[in-house]
């Protein structure tokens, strides 16, 4: 059996660690996205773009973001780890090669407020998500969610609404995790 004295010293040694890495991802995407607000909060290793704009309290616990699109998101943003969002698609319709060309068709994502991401969404480009809405672990958002909204699957669908007086009470009265 291990003392009580080794467990707690390892505990704050992996605590330690957690932080330290918490921090050099935090610094890592706001040295590449294009703006962010306060509190920004980012656990796991994640990737933005230039064109990443980030509200006020935003949580990443390992978010993939590529494209050449824009992708604004909104205050108190949470997020599951392995969340992916796309803002471009080849150009596959309209192109000069089969089956694709070079060319990329972009497209922006909007992320509204108090939206909470489950652990492995991927959202697609030109996708608008409402407020308050929730989308479920391994889905793919492939068209808007309205606000309040919560969906799930592939393609992602809205199969349940949040109920709208408790959410608008508690933002009401300020509170926010």
């Amino acid at each position: 059996m291990v003392p009580e004295t080794i467990k707690k010293i390892y505990h704050k040694i992996l605590f330690a660690i957690k932080c330290y890495k918490s921090n050099r991802y935090t610094t890592s995407v706001k040295k590449t996205c294009n703006s962010y607000g306060k509190s920004l909060k980012v656990n796991g290793y994640s990737i933005v773009t230039k064109n990443t704009y980030l509200g006020n309290n935003v949580n990443f616990n390992g978010m993939k973001i590529y494209g050449i699109g824009n992708v604004y998101i909104g205050n108190y943003f949470h997020s599951g780890m392995g969340c992916i969002m796309i803002t471009d698609n080849h150009n596959y319709n309209h192109g000069s090669a089969i089956p694709y060309d070079h060319t990329k068709i972009k497209k922006d994502i909007i992320i509204n407020d108090n939206v909470w991401l489950g652990m492995n969404v991927t959202i697609l480009s030109g996708v608008n998500i409402g407020e308050g809405a929730i989308i479920q672990a391994g889905s793919v958002v492939v068209s808007n969610i309205p606000k309040y909204g919560i969906a799930g699957g592939h393609p992602a669908k809205v199969f349940k609404y949040r109920d709208i007086d408790h959410y608008e009470r508690l933002k009401y009265e300020n509170k926010f995790h």
